[in-house]
């Protein structure tokens, strides 16, 4: 009757063969080139500078997030950059919890 056929002990060790340099391959291309990260800085711009101020005053909303990818730093460095801000009353506590506050930029 119909049906796929039994296939012979040369053909099954070619067929091995192949899905084993398929899967080397793989590994090769998976391997590859790790990404780099960039390490971020520690060091927060300057609070009491006025061209920074501007920049963050330019921001529509002010996030720890927001702040730390502009200026390539760390979360918590942002964290205590926007305090610092708010102390400077550069901008306006908007809304918070412990995990995350919210800032806008204070009306001139």
């Amino acid at each position: 009757m119909g049906g796929k056929k039994k296939l012979g002990i040369k053909q099954m060790e070619k067929q091995q063969v192949n899905q084993d340099e398929a899967k080397q391959d793989k590994k090769k291309e998976k391997a590859g080139a790790p990404k780099e990260r960039k390490a971020s800085s520690i060091v927060a711009p300057d609070a009491r500078n006025d061209k920074v101020v501007a920049e963050v005053k330019k921001m529509g909303v002010l996030t720890p997030y927001a702040v730390a990818t502009k200026y390539n730093i760390r979360i918590s460095t942002a964290k205590d950059f926007l305090e610092q801000l708010e102390t400077n009353g550069a901008i306006q506590l908007v809304s918070g919890s412990h995990n995350i506050k919210i800032y806008k930029p204070a009306a001139s």
